[in-house]
């Protein structure tokens, strides 16, 4: 969430970025500027009032005291009659300052002047690239072909289970994904230096607003049905969702906390099954587990003194491009541009892995820096150290998070970039001891 004295004093600036976004600033906004007039205004009149019946309590002691029962009535009614002005203009500002902060509750973060201005993805900016294009002296096959072939992968006993977008995983196949899980976090735990985190996998929805997820996405979540329906704006403790990503949990540790300045930079990593509607997606991706409505991830996500942040978030990243190195993933980052940055993210960037089955890269991992935004809606802020550059007020941190990696996209990518012309898939060398020594998988029963 914003600051709203930012947004105040910065009100053509964030019209100037929500634009950017491909935004509409009047319909996020709306009235705001005169809705913080007005209740600006009420405050201000409350105080003059509060100030008058103060003067009025001294009053009314001293003229009972020298006998003026007349005018210490007089005094009392003033003060009755205050009481009711003040009552009004106390509900006033209340209801204005709930206008406001469902307002700022629906306006995405700013990005950073860094990060191009664009519509949709075509707008994103390659930075880098990694690996060699591997070759082949067959046509690659695309994962689902290879999947199925071998007997690893049935999408359609899946959808006679739970429907479109679900996977089973068989044998080898079964194994390379939980073997992916425990190779992502041993590295990033024996290695880049996280703790490990076992969260829940369904949370309240005050969580999901603390990182961003509501009230905007509602649509692409799946919630329990507890006899109560969503309300935009009433964030409880005692229901639930599916998370549709380790960041919501991790994140939410510490939602109400002030973090000590000493333990700063945190470091989490945490694998979850993540769980999405994917509203809006019909037809997208109906091909293979590129996109599906259950899928497992091992996420990073870090709490930062803001001076730090964006150094952390390119250690971050790294930390996640290391994954696909160490498996010889050919892969780029982008830099996403304004109209493809997520809601709550500041500046992110997309690694995107490549698919020689499809011709195409495709991303596994988004690595954002969402600044003070997700600490400021989850109320997560630390102390800064004495001698801290004569800061002494506690501070919002700021909080990263990037997929390190997405375990299914890494499993297919594995498929795609390492089959063979006798249908075979070789094992990547830095994986062959968490499957056991098996060299490549052959077609299963």
């Amino acid at each position: 969430m914003l600051d709203i004295g930012f947004v105040r004093n910065n009100l053509f600036l964030v019209e100037e970025k929500l634009r950017a976004r491909g935004a509409d600033p009047a319909a996020l906004l709306g009235d705001f500027h005169a809705q913080d007039a007005r209740r600006r205004e009420a405050i201000t009149q409350a105080e003059q009032l509060k100030a008058r019946r103060n003067e009025l309590s001294q009053q009314v002691g001293a003229l009972k005291k020298s006998g003026q029962d007349a005018a210490a009535t007089a005094a009392m009614g003033e003060t009755r009659s205050l009481k009711e002005k003040l009552d009004a203009l106390d509900s006033t500002a209340a209801t204005l300052d709930e206008a406001m902060r469902q307002s700022l509750a629906r306006l995405p973060n700013l990005t950073r002047d860094e990060v191009p201005v664009g519509a949709s993805e075509a707008d994103n900016i390659a930075v880098k690239s990694w690996g060699a294009i591997p070759s082949f002296d067959f046509a690659p096959k695309p994962h689902w072909e290879i999947g199925e072939a071998l007997g690893i992968l049935d999408l359609e006993r899946a959808t006679k289970l739970s429907g479109a977008r679900f996977a089973v995983y068989k044998g080898a196949g079964a194994r390379l994904e939980r073997a992916l899980i425990n190779f992502m976090l041993d590295v990033h735990t024996e290695k880049h230096g996280y703790t490990e985190i076992l969260p829940p996998f369904m949370v309240n929805s005050k969580s999901l607003f603390g990182t961003g997820q509501l009230p905007k996405f509602d649509n692409d979540l799946f919630r329990c049905d507890d006899g109560t329906k969503f309300v935009p704006g009433e964030y409880r403790d005692n229901d639930h969702w599916l998370i549709p990503t380790a960041e919501v949990p991790v994140t939410n540790l510490y939602r109400d906390e002030i973090l000590d300045d000493a333990k700063l930079p945190i470091k989490l990593t945490a694998y979850t099954p993540c769980f999405r509607a994917e509203a809006g997606a019909a037809g997208k991706d109906t091909r293979g587990i590129i996109r599906q409505h259950q899928f497992q991830k091992v996420e990073l996500v870090k709490f930062v003194r803001p001076e730090e942040s964006d150094a952390e978030h390119e250690k971050l990243t790294r930390d996640a491009e290391e994954i696909l190195e160490l498996l010889d993933l050919p892969y780029r980052r982008v830099l996403l541009c304004t109209g493809d940055t997520g809601f709550s993210a500041a500046k992110t960037f997309d690694l995107e892995v490549w698919l020689p089955g499809q011709g195409v890269y495709r991303e596994i991992s988004s690595c954002s820096n969402f600044e003070a935004f997700q600490a400021r809606r989850a109320n997560i802020r630390f102390k800064p150290a004495a001698g801290s550059g004569g800061k002494t007020k506690n501070e919002f941190v700021h909080t990263l998070n990037g997929s390190g990696l997405a375990v299914g996209r890494t499993w297919l990518a594995i498929l795609e970039n390492y089959q063979q012309a006798d249908g075979s898939v070789a094992i990547p060398e830095a994986l062959k001891s968490y499957m056991g020594g098996l060299e490549r998988i052959g077609p299963q029963l």
